[in-house]
């Protein structure tokens, strides 16, 4: 019965708050944590630009899960797409795909994550070490791909300190919702002056168990290696990397379509200190990215074949402070190759798009007294040049400044008002075919202008002591904001028929101005430290076409609360979510109210200690009260639940 379920989760978290109060830990200055994506490199603390949160260490670990969307979804202000086991990407303050830039070390992950919610984000979250996440327009740094916000995955692949003795992570674990079984690889080691990195993980997982039993074509395969060495010195470091990635998942669907996803990616790093007067460093970045994937029919028969060749490449240099302003001015260009092809040469989704771009920007930081003022600007210019149909050119302002006032020790207030432009994506402007994966037959315009975001947020927090929060609310007006529309029924070669289970759902790209407005808050206890910790969230939002519907796929409101203690080599943890019933609904989507629910997780860690080795065993215990969990940010609610009630069990060897 759910009252039993309930009191049954209740009860745990009261049995932990019943722990004596001489086992609380006293108050200890944790170190910061750097978030690298961010322009001027602040701790998250200090992040009024873009507020930021890092998943790092045995929080990160705890959290992992099959994809990228899953592992962050408990974020406040961040939730997942969930498009079965192997694709689900992040949605943060109801914004997804061509808004939420995806990171790979600082560099775009050039996947094509972006184009559908089929399509999984080709970096893996098992080899990193941190993984970051910016809420709000950080475009000014990172392009018009950002307007949203972005997630940066930090896997290290290219080292900039000399370790001496070897250091690194052996992780092996299964999972019983799909009888997976998955080990991961991080290690890092130096020869003279060169820094040496591997990493590389394995998953194999079968078709996951939901309440009413086994959810058909949702298994899970992947595979992924890096290696990396640089020259480092006092001078600074430059170094290469190469990764390959290879992935194979279900589309938990009626037609139970397949994904088979390659990519191999090399990178580039340089970091030069002081390399003229007024300059604290020069840092050259290069990415390039071969990427594809082919969906398959259910008897593997190939569908549909897309591919992406992309360059990047950055240049940044970090002056001196001048009448007291620090900053960093930057130049980037990308440049892609993109196309949907139909594997018999019959109606291709997207024709082969060559896309440029290139961008100036600037970001600079002062101290006026108790104030900590933040500005920027970018310029860039973006062309989408495709076969047998108009090119496309764009010329995209964006802006922002800020300011927060630390009226206290450990308080402040921030303020920001930003406004970004991102061009319309290659999909949304020619594509013209069907898509077998979703279900849809897809229709860009090539005449689309240009989306404008206006955001403004408020900010207060305390980020002293024992005890912190944060709470942020948040209004973004976007003027031509890009969004699917749907039909009835047509054959593949778009061609209104019959409703059968051979035809597609038409889905035409639309223009309209929208509006999005939110709030976050967030309060803990003792984080991160020994003795008893606790933590309660919320968010909500709301996003609306001006004048007209709701956006399609919006995030239900929810509210969490945990605590967790730690005590020499035990660490314990439990945390119960409950989000609301959803049925602020787009009728022009064709979408169905979402019933709420209730979501109980767990974890247990025991550490040994050999010499220098840490050994961990752990328990994990996912959705243990088995519930019929369905998100209203998902295309597949109806027919794809999340999985079940799910034990995973491992062993952590850190060295």
């Amino acid at each position: 019965m759910p009252f039993q379920k309930s009191a049954f989760a209740l009860a745990i978290l009261s049995l932990m708050a019943t722990l004596p109060e001489s086992s609380f830990a006293q108050e200890k200055k944790m170190s910061p944590v750097i978030v690298t994506a961010n322009p001027l490199g602040n701790d998250e603390s200090a992040q009024i630009l873009a507020p930021a949160k890092v998943l790092s260490g045995n929080e990160l670990r705890d959290k992992l899960g099959g994809s990228l969307g899953e592992t962050l979804s408990l974020e406040p202000g961040v939730s997942a797409s969930s498009f079965g086991a192997g694709a689900s990407r992040p949605i943060i303050r109801g914004l997804e795909g061509p808004r939420i830039k995806i990171l790979q070390n600082g560099m775009a992950a050039s996947d094509l994550s972006a184009l559908s919610n089929d399509h999984a984000v080709a970096s893996s979250s098992s080899s990193a070490t941190q993984i970051e996440i910016l809420r709000g327009p950080a475009s000014l740094a990172y392009g018009s791909g950002a307007i949203g916000g972005l997630v940066n995955i930090v896997n290290g692949r290219i080292p900039d300190t000399l370790v001496g003795r070897p250091t690194g992570e052996i992780e092996l674990r299964h999972s019983s919702v799909d009888q997976g079984n998955g080990i991961s690889v991080n290690a890092d080691g130096s020869s003279g002056k060169i820094g040496l990195h591997a990493d590389g993980n394995l998953l194999r997982a079968d078709d996951y168990r939901v309440p009413s039993g086994v959810l058909a074509s949702s298994f899970n395969r992947e595979n992924n290696a890096g290696f990396g060495a640089s020259h480092i010195g006092s001078w600074g470091h430059a170094g290469l990397s190469i990764g390959t990635l290879n992935k194979r998942y279900g589309i938990p669907t009626a037609e139970q379509s397949q994904i088979d996803l390659s990519q191999t990616r090399v990178d580039f790093d340089s970091l030069i200190k002081a390399p003229w007067q007024g300059i604290e460093s020069l840092r050259i970045k290069l990415a390039h990215t071969d990427y594809a994937h082919t969906e398959l029919n259910s008897a593997a028969i190939p569908q549909t074949r897309f591919n992406s060749l992309a360059l990047e490449s950055r240049a940044e240099l970090v002056h001196q402070p001048l009448a007291g302003w620090r900053g960093k001015v930057g130049l980037q260009n990308e440049g892609s190759r993109t196309s949907a092809l139909s594997a018999d040469a019959s109606v291709n989704i997207l024709p082969l798009t060559r896309s440029t771009s290139m961008a100036g920007f600037i970001v600079e930081e002062k101290e006026f007294g108790p104030l900590l003022v933040n500005a920027g600007l970018r310029y860039e210019s973006t062309q989408r040049t495709p076969e047998g149909n108009l090119a496309r050119s764009f010329g995209l302002t964006s802006w922002s400044g800020g300011g927060l006032w630390r009226f206290a020790s450990g308080y402040g207030i921030g303020a920001t008002y930003s406004v970004a432009q991102r061009a319309p994506a290659s999909e949304e402007l020619y594509s013209a075919g069907p898509h077998e994966a979703t279900g849809t037959f897809d229709i860009g315009n090539p005449n689309f202008k240009k989306e404008t975001s206006h955001n403004v947020e408020l900010s207060l927090q305390k980020t002293a002591g024992i005890w912190r929060w944060k709470g942020n609310l948040f209004q973004n007006k976007v003027q031509n904001f890009i969004y699917g529309s749907y039909g009835g029924k047509v054959d593949e070669s778009g061609v209104s028929c019959p409703c059968t289970d051979e035809s597609f759902t038409l889905r035409n790209w639309a223009q309209q101005n929208a509006t999005l407005v939110g709030a976050e808050a967030e309060l803990s206890y003792n984080a991160g430290n020994e003795g008893l910790s606790w933590r309660g969230f919320a968010d909500t939002m709301r996003g609306r076409l001006d004048g007209s519907d709701n956006l399609p796929l919006q995030p239900a409101a929810r509210m969490g609360l945990s605590a967790a203690y730690q005590q020499g080599a035990w660490r314990s943890s439990a945390s119960l979510i409950r989000a609301a019933a959803h049925d602020r609904i787009a009728a022009s989507s064709g979408e169905t109210p979402t019933a709420g629910y209730t979501r109980l997780d767990a974890s247990l860690t025991y550490t040994q200690r050999y010499g220098s080795t840490d050994v961990s065993w752990f328990v994990l215990g996912k959705n243990l009260l088995n519930q019929d969990i369905r998100l209203s940010t998902s295309l597949l609610k109806d027919v794809a639940p999340a999985a079940g009630r799910n034990i995973i069990v491992g062993i952590r060897t850190r060295f």
